[in-house]
């Protein structure tokens, strides 16, 4: 079997939503999810247990059988700090091959070995790694993501706390390891 079974997008999609509640990203995230659930496109979820829940209710809001989706592997819900601590080490250090491994294992588990299989995920690592202060480690997984995108299908929505940002914050260094912005909407804008 090639490395490269499946077809890696031209322009990989991935996107940022920062957000000032979590009931508006839920809605935001259930709605990008579900249009690759409906397609027959796996989700993966990888987030602290009251942003999955609040996403699981949207979902279910869009009458999407959790359960079901779940049971079949095409929604596949993670702790955000538990998949963090398999591949950053106590001295806070994000491992490129252990990112790896553990990102392709769980697109690989989404996928059950359907070729042309492009994997939705919505992540909320880079906000854990953002809130705590870690700013330079939150850049370093969006750029592990994007490696990634070069090698697997995938389209990814990152979703950022705007609370956590402050007068000086540096918008233009998260926006530059993104293709597109999402509005409170939902619309995706392209970054120039």
């Amino acid at each position: 079997m090639k490395n490269r079974a499946r077809s890696v997008p031209a322009v990989p999609y991935h996107a940022v939503r920062f957000y000032d509640n979590e009931k508006s990203l839920a809605q935001i995230v259930a709605e990008f999810l579900g249009e690759g659930l409906t397609d027959g496109k796996p989700g993966i979820v990888i987030a602290a247990p009251s942003q999955r829940a609040a996403i699981v209710r949207e979902l279910v809001v869009r009458s999407f059988d959790v359960v079901s989706l779940q049971g079949s592997g095409d929604l596949v819900l993670l702790d955000a700090d538990e998949t963090l601590a398999t591949f950053m080490s106590d001295d806070e250090k994000l491992h490129a091959k252990a990112f790896e491994n553990e990102m392709c294992n769980v697109i690989r588990k989404a996928c059950r070995g359907r070729t042309d299989c492009t994997v939705r995920i919505y992540g909320q690592m880079v906000d854990i790694l953002w809130k705590s202060g870690k700013h330079k480690l939150a850049i370093r997984l969006e750029v592990l993501w994007n490696q990634l995108a070069n090698t697997h299908a995938f389209s990814l929505l990152c979703g950022y706390a705007i609370g956590s940002f402050y007068k000086d914050a540096n918008f233009e260094e998260i926006c530059s390891q993104h293709t597109h912005v999402v509005s409170g909407d939902g619309s995706a804008k392209a970054v120039a």
